[in-house]
C-alpha cells in the first residue's frame, strides 16, 4: 500500500499565531487578529504559489492598516512549526518498516517550505516524494494536485491511503479514488491503520 501523509497538523503542529507574537503576545489575541484579516483563506492562496510580497499587498488592500503584524511572517515562520507530532512520525516509521511506500502531499507556501526542511530533515529522507503546493501552483482539495502525485510516481489511486487533518482534503482524495482517513490524533490514526491491517 502507498501511504500519503499531509504534513501540517499531521506530522508537524502548526500554530500561526506564534508568527504575530511580537504584536500579540497572547495567543488568543493573535488568533483573533488572524481571523479578523481572513488569514486562513489568504494563506491558502499563498500555498498555491503566490509570492509573500504579492500576498502582503493583497492583504493590505483588503484590510488597510492591518497587514503590519504579518510583515515578517516568512522570517518568523519557523516559530510556528516547532512542535513535531511524535506519534505520527512513529507510525510513519512503522509503516515503512512494514514495507509500505510513503509519500507526502502538503499545502505549503514556496517561501516557507525551506524552514520545514531545515527543522525536520527527516522530511527529505522518510518520503519517496513530497508534492508541495507552492511549488506546483495548485493546492488541495483540488483534484489536480492529487493526480499530480499519482502521475509523478506512477501510482494507482486504488492502492493509496491518504491521511489529512482537513475534511475537505480527505474528500478530495476520495474523489480521485483513494482511500482516506481524517486525522485527529496519532491514537485514532493507529486504530484506522490497524483496521486496514497496515501495521
Amino acid at each position: 500500500m502507498n501511504i500519503i501523509f499531509d504534513i501540517g497538523n499531521v506530522l508537524i503542529r502548526w500554530a500561526p499565531e506564534r508568527a504575530v507574537a511580537p504584536v500579540f503576545p497572547d495567543p488568543a489575541q493573535g488568533l483573533a487578529y488572524l481571523h479578523s484579516v481572513g488569514f486562513f483563506d489568504w494563506n491558502l492562496i499563498q500555498d498555491g504559489g503566490r509570492s509573500f510580497a504579492d500576498g502582503l499587498r493583497a492583504l493590505e488592500a483588503v484590510h488597510p492598516g492591518k497587514s503590519a503584524p504579518l510583515a515578517n511572517y516568512p522570517a518568523r515562520f519557523a516559530d510556528t512549526i516547532r512542535e513535531p507530532i511524535s506519534g505520527s512520525w512513529d507510525l510513519a516509521n512503522r509503516l515503512a518498516a512494514n514495507g509500505h511506500r510513503l509519500f507526502a502531499l502538503t499545502n505549503f507556501a514556496r517561501e516557507t517550505w525551506p524552514a520545514a526542511l531545515a527543522l525536520y530533515p527527516a522530511l527529505s529522507t522518510r518520503f519517496e516524494d513530497i508534492v508541495v503546493s507552492g511549488h506546483e501552483h495548485r493546492h488541495k482539495p483540488n483534484a489536480d494536485i492529487y493526480t499530480l502525485l499519482l502521475t509523478r510516481n506512477a501510482l494507482s489511486a486504488a492502492d493509496c491511503l491518504f491521511i489529512d487533518d482537513n475534511a475537505a482534503n480527505v474528500a478530495g482524495a476520495r474523489a480521485v479514488g483513494m482511500d482516506a482517513v481524517l486525522f485527529t490524533d496519532p491514537e485514532r490514526l493507529e486504530r484506522d491503520l490497524n483496521a486496514r491491517n497496515l501495521l
